[in-house]
């Protein structure tokens, strides 16, 4: 839905969530018990009295301990004038709804207009819920589509794990982008007693594309409808979730409710916490129909058996084309029909608590149902501004919000106490192996580093694939935040370009490399919340869609270079593949230049193994003027203002490219492999992985050249392509390299490991590689 004074509906499948406020810090809100103020309640009619803060507080959230008095609330059948008044100055009513403890336990409110389970209404301290058996196996669906939903999602799981005891079957409908990311999520995070089933929305496109929405979710906010259809037979119950909620309690709490229902009730819904179904908020304003206030569907209890008797199926889609025929399109998706055939057979809902849906909705009458922050049980950001909306607690909110966003998603891989359960036999395999390793070894860090499997969400951000090219070219890098953040003034020099003293260096790579790129990124949760506002608000990456952005999230001591290049590496989308780092910049027509070579050298109709060379130079200065030509760059060689790479520190490591005849040559020529040498080459997408063994600082790249020559790869150096690396400090793996001979025993150890597997892989065509395995100090 576009327009942003149109009410938010329980369809927030494929919102945009919005970056964090400049300002705001993740707080331990979701620990808190605060009292965030007393409101009146409305009466049937949907009118009430204002909202008032805590007496005695300059604004809400001010006082822990204050007493307030609510006003009365009316019930069915109950006026002001009509409700006897006790000795005590409270109505009946307000006794009963408010519990013995009175007005000095602040509590949350059932509904917006009334309590149909009084006992709900006690402090929160005094609740005893009905919880499901221990290790119960607790069913949740949520439809998710695109890159953004994705990460919706996340933060959703983040908040139900936080709080919860049970284990958890989720069943996800998800377009072909949302399967990749959250498959490969779920299988890198490896939490315990948590499965996954996967279920195609292509496929159901079909059952609800005759209905037209106005909704901003498109055809995703309708999936909802089919659920009953799609799942499991045997499945009796499921709880189903809009992607933009957030969870401050455990789920099992909402899992209970289900032993309120009827007989003849399937379906349990919060009601609808504004006014837009009753068609007051402007001129010419016809909402769907619905019963009173109408229900919200971001947060669903559905009792599957009892709905597919009722011929739900068959019910809903007859009354939306009953409705559609006056009505044209639905305005806020699934939650139209649904308040569509409820307003026909109110004896199918079962209203559920409203604190399990706090809807922060442009029009939203939300404050009127909670009292005390540790009454909020799901918070719904049901607005298409979500984190902006504005709201008298807005910020108490995002502050709950943000702290899942950046809270650290391996904390969340820890074993349900009493309930046992398999574990996948990677993440056994994983145990066996570290219970194996001896902490007393001195290499104890680094094998713990190399059988560590990280987090990773792949495409982090919108991504759009390049169209299919016979000769195309990916970029593939890795960094770290502290690469991200580094070299400011770097390219002042750039023509058609003024002078940005913030520019970083992922935007001068970009404007550098016009072609794809797969970036790997090391980082922690609350940093790729930081990346994300990086790149939204940056004039040169926010424009470029060509680029993937995989997240490897931090763990360890030790940097994961191998390992984050993998990554990058299997997401290149592309026949060949750029093999660089991050910080260094490509010639400005490299990627035209390499996909001209590839054609002319026939790579891809000889299917000859080729791996080009793309001879690397470099700066010791932060601001030079960056060469246009192979003719300028011999220039500023011959100046003394650049270097062949590690010319002064590991001339080895590049000496073999042939520096003299690369200054002559005018085609591409054939090089040998050397001990030591480690070039940045182009090679098919298909070629061997980098070896993970090598964590840290030094041998990441060498071991992959000797991989590539054990496969029998020409090198080929090409005659007019260059990279030239920029300085920046030292990272703090070569930094314990050089500081500490354990690390370069170990170093040494990995080695002579690697060679080992070498010979065991390619028998005696490994002897050759013997050489470049004699440890060296030279390196810095």
């Amino acid at each position: 839905m576009g327009s942003q004074s149109q009410e938010g509906s329980g369809s927030g499948h494929r919102a945009i969530l919005d970056s964090c406020p400049s300002g705001l810090q993740p707080s331990h809100a979701l620990v808190q018990k605060r009292v965030i103020g007393s409101w009146p309640f409305s009466e049937l009619s949907g009118t009430g009295g204002k909202g008032g803060t805590l007496p005695g507080s300059p604004r809400p959230f001010q006082s822990r301990q204050a007493k307030v008095k609510p006003e009365p609330r009316l019930g069915a059948g109950l006026t002001r004038s009509s409700a006897p008044v006790p000795a005590t100055g409270r109505s009946q009513e307000e006794q009963g709804l408010l519990g013995a403890s009175g007005a000095d336990g602040l509590q949350a409110t059932a509904t917006l207009d009334g309590d149909p389970y009084g006992s709900r209404n006690r402090s929160t301290s005094d609740l005893q819920p009905l919880l499901p058996l221990k290790c119960e196996l607790l069913h949740v669906a949520i439809v998710c589509a695109g890159h953004n939903s994705s990460r919706e999602v996340i933060t959703l799981v983040k908040s139900v794990l936080f709080y919860r005891k049970n284990p958890l079957h989720l069943h996800l409908v998800t377009d072909a982008v949302a399967r990749s990311i959250l498959e490969t999520l779920f299988r890198t995070w490896m939490v315990p007693a948590v499965t996954i089933r996967f279920y195609d929305a292509e496929e159901l496109k079909p059952w609800i594309s005759w209905i037209p929405n106005k909704h901003y979710s498109g055809l995703y906010g309708l999936m909802k409808l089919v659920l009953p259809s799609i799942l499991p037979l045997s499945l009796a119950r499921v709880v189903v979730l809009d992607t933009d909620v957030t969870f401050s309690s455990d789920i099992a709490e909402l899992w209970a409710l289900f032993v309120h229902f009827s007989d003849k009730q399937v379906i349990g819904l919060v009601e609808n916490q504004s006014d837009w179904y009753l068609g007051n908020l402007w001129k010419n304003h016809k909402p769907w129909p619905a019963l009173g206030r109408g229900f919200n569907t971001g947060v669903i209890l559905l009792q599957l058996d009892r709905l597919r008797q009722s011929g739900w199926e068959q019910m809903w889609k007859l009354m939306a084309k009953r409705e559609l025929l006056t009505l044209q399109a639905t305005s806020l998706a699934d939650q139209d029909v649904f308040n569509a055939v409820i307003k026909e057979h109110p004896e199918l809902v079962h209203p559920l608590p409203c604190v399990w849906n706090v809807q922060l909705s442009d029009h939203t009458l939300a404050e009127r149902c909670y009292l005390e922050a540790a009454d909020l049980k799901v918070i719904h950001w049901n607005s298409p501004k979500k984190l902006r909306v504005k709201n008298k607690h807005a910020e108490f909110f995002r502050n709950l919000h943000l702290t899942f966003l950046g809270y650290d998603g391996k904390l969340l891989r820890r074993e349900l106490f009493g309930c046992p359960s398999q574990l996948p036999a990677e993440a056994e395999q994983l145990q066996q192996a570290m219970a194996q390793l001896d902490e007393e070894e001195p290499c104890f860090e680094f094998r713990q580093q190399q059988l560590t499997v990280h987090r990773v969400h792949i495409t982090f951000l919108p991504h759009q694939p390049p169209p299919p090219r016979p000769h195309d070219v990916t970029l593939v890098a890795q960094l770290s935040m502290d690469r991200l953040q580094m070299l400011e003034a770097l390219c002042w020099h750039w023509p058609d370009h003024p002078p940005h003293p913030r520019l970083q260096m992922l935007e001068a790579l970009c404007r550098h490399w016009s072609g794809p790129m797969s970036l790997a990124l090391y980082l922690t949760d609350a940093e790729a919340q930081q990346f994300l506002h990086f790149v939204e608000t940056s004039p040169v990456l926010s424009v470029r869609k060509d680029v993937a952005y995989h997240i490897v999230y931090r763990e360890g001591p030790l940097y994961p270079v191998n390992q984050l290049r993998n990554v990058a590496l299997a997401q290149a989308l592309t026949p060949y593949v750029f093999l660089s780092d991050i910080d260094f910049l490509p010639a400005y027509s490299l990627y035209d230049y390499l996909r001209a070579s590839i054609e002319q050298l026939e790579l891809s109709s000889l299917q000859r193994k080729a791996a080009l060379v793309v001879p690397a130079f470099e700066t010791l200065h932060y601001r030079f003027s960056f060469p246009n030509s192979k003719a300028e760059l011999l220039t500023l060689l011959d100046a003394g203002s650049l270097y062949t790479f590690r010319y002064h520190e590991w001339p080895q490591g590049h000496a073999p490219t042939d520096y003299a005849r690369w200054r002559e040559a005018q085609a591409p020529y054939r090089v040998q492999w050397a001990a030591d040498y480690e070039p940045y080459v182009v090679v098919p997408r298909d070629c061997p992985r980098y070896d993970p063994r090598f964590v840290g600082f030094g041998w990441n790249k060498v071991a992959h050249i000797i991989e590539l020559d054990a496969q029998e790869y020409e090198l080929l150096v090409l005659p007019e392509a260059f990279s030239i690396h920029l300085p920046h400090a030292p990272s703090l793996d070569i930094s314990r390299f050089r500081s500490s001979p354990t690390y370069r025993d170990c170093l040494q150890a990995f080695k002579e490991e690697f060679h080992q597997d070498l010979s065991r892989r390619y028998g005696a065509a490994a002897l050759k590689y013997l050489t470049a395995l004699q440890p060296s100090q030279s390196r810095a």
